[in-house]
């Protein structure tokens, strides 16, 4: 029984991660204006700090789905700073990060993000409701 919850909510949670969502949509993105250059997070703490743990899919659909170079898209990764994008985009993201002056540590099977040095504290209590809104 306490499986079958979990797969429903686990369900739930994906389609309504799929779904653009005004509100959720605008505070992903400004927690995603607020990471400065030379800095990085990951989906799952730009989701939390927003207020919409468990919500990283949701972060990933709206930097693929807004505008291109309407968000700095290149300074959001997977956890434990690994570039989750693939082939083009992949290396465009690290050669963005690298003018940045972001490093990478050699990872098992793909180069990671020196998260100790690079990644950002998102603080959404110190970012302007108006931060993004132009």
């Amino acid at each position: 029984m306490d499986q079958l919850f979990f797969e429903r909510s686990k369900r739930q949670l994906l389609r309504s991660a799929l779904r653009p969502n005004e509100q959720r949509d605008h505070a992903f993105r400004r927690m995603v204006l607020s990471i400065p250059a030379g800095k990085v997070s990951t989906y799952g703490a730009v989701a939390a700090a927003a207020g919409y743990p468990r919500y990283h899919r949701a972060v990933a659909r709206l930097l693929r789905t807004d505008p291109p170079d309407s968000l700095p898209w290149h300074r959001v990764l997977g956890a434990g700073g690994e570039i989750k994008l693939r082939a083009a985009a992949a290396h465009e993201q690290r050669a963005r990060l690298n003018l940045e002056g972001v490093r990478f540590v050699s990872g098992r099977v793909n180069p990671r993000v020196d998260m100790a040095r690079f990644e950002h504290q998102l603080k959404p209590w110190e970012i302007p409701i108006h931060a993004g809104n132009s």
